[in-house]
């Protein structure tokens, strides 16, 4: 189809008008609100296209205005042939060159719009272009909480499935900036992997992560290295599992450190290889937390209640809290078994349990059997009563088989105190 002089500017317009709008289509589905750098998150990139649009729009321009010429050169080419030959030669050329009109369904142009560069940012856009964005909500610069940053960060997601507690990791911002720094794949995936190697199954995970967040600052060379040193001091795999699990932070201990905590108890003790290895065991905090209570108790055991070294090492050997029990506590209970129940030094060393009982309750039974008139704790006299057996039973078989009276009996007794 030719089209007159008259219906170029007209088609020229529309088709130039079209492009300009499924221009803007297209580029509204890839432009997207930026993303800050929050705590380590990167932001996406976005490739600038305003100086793309800006040469785009002056190529079209030009396109313009060489229609525009044509048209009015051939309008007026009879009356004006003289100032052709004025022209400047490539222009010149360019309007004797015949000129071929693009069809507006031709393939060439949808090619050219998918050529296209996204518009600018600045654009200014309609109405109903504008609530067709979806926009993401901004991440906030700085936040007292991860849940902020959970949707944004696969790390977090992971450790959220794993059962990890942020609320409590969140309290140290240190680790919870590292946290969002790091990748789940390159970073924490291989301290899992060797975390179950260990023997720490997949419902332990989310706890143990909770309690010892600072795992992941730790190179895992160094993790391995400990291991192995426990392995080399003959603890079992099992045991090695099991402290771990009992004392998280345990693998954050330098090999150095651990030496000398082995080394402390053996020695202050005056134990052996094997009961200092059973003993770490059964209480593996021994080794991660402060050695002062440690200490602190030794003396009272010896200054305050008079036991000598060899009854110490075979309480602590049978109640390892007796090493970090309360000081309170340890004294108020050895006041009231020794001088008010009148129980001799060496039956305590044989049940050293009454330590790590509360001390309402060996009153309460205490009281009650006096009430009765049974309470009587010298092995040598007849109806006598263990310490093991007046703390450690429960309230239905004491008061069958020591008190000899009924439950009922019992709790009458208690509301009289």
């Amino acid at each position: 189809m030719t089209l007159s002089a008259q219906q170029i500017p007209r088609w020229f317009n529309s088709v130039k008008l079209r492009s300009f709008v499924n221009a803007a289509q297209l580029s509204k589905h890839f432009l997207r609100p930026r993303k800050t750098l929050l705590h380590g998150f990167p932001a996406q990139p976005q490739t600038s296209s305003d100086n793309c649009f800006l040469r785009w729009g002056i190529k079209t321009y030009r396109t313009s205005s060489l229609w525009n010429s044509s048209q009015s050169t051939n309008s007026s080419r009879q009356e004006n042939s003289c100032a052709q030959s004025t022209l400047i030669p490539s222009v010149n050329e360019q309007l004797q060159r015949p000129q071929k009109i693009p069809s507006a369904d031709s393939e060439s142009s949808v090619e050219g719009l998918e050529d296209l560069p996204p518009l600018s940012p600045l654009q200014p856009v309609s109405e109903e272009e504008a609530i067709q964005i979806i926009a993401d909500p901004l991440l906030p610069p700085v936040s007292f909480t991860l849940r902020d940053y959970v949707d944004h960060s696969e790390t977090l997601q992971k450790l959220v499935l794993l059962g990890v507690d942020l609320s409590k990791i969140e309290r140290h911002p240190d680790i919870a900036n590292i946290l969002l720094r790091l990748d789940f794949e390159k970073d924490i995936k291989q301290i899992l992997l060797f975390l179950k190697d260990l023997g720490i199954e997949d419902n332990q995970l989310g706890s143990f992560l909770t309690k010892n967040y600072a795992i992941f600052s730790e190179d895992l060379e160094n993790l391995k290295t400990r291991v192995t040193y426990l392995q080399s001091k003959n603890f079992s795999k099992a045991d090695i599992a099991h402290m771990v699990r009992k004392a998280p932070f345990l693998l954050n201990f330098s090999v150095e450190r651990l030496d000398n905590r082995l080394g402390f108890f053996q020695k202050e003790l005056e134990l052996n290889v094997k009961k200092t290895r059973d003993l770490v065991v059964r209480l593996p905090r021994l080794l991660t937390g402060s050695l002062e209570p440690v200490k602190e108790n030794m003396k009272v055991y010896r200054l305050e209640f008079g036991f000598k070294h060899n009854e110490i090492q075979h309480m602590i050997t049978r109640i390892p809290k007796m090493l970090t029990a309360n000081k309170k506590k340890l004294t108020e209970t050895f006041d009231y078994v020794h001088n008010v129940m009148s129980i001799p030094h060496h039956i305590i060393v044989r049940f050293p349990q009454v330590f790590n009982t509360k001390l309402f309750k060996v009153k309460e039974r205490h009281l009650f059997l006096t009430y009765l008139g049974r309470a009587q704790y010298d092995p040598a006299k007849p109806n006598y009563i263990s310490l093991d057996k007046l703390v450690s039973i429960p309230d239905e078989i004491f008061c069958e088989e020591i008190a000899k009276a009924s439950v009922k009996d019992l709790e009458k007794f208690l509301k009289t105190l």
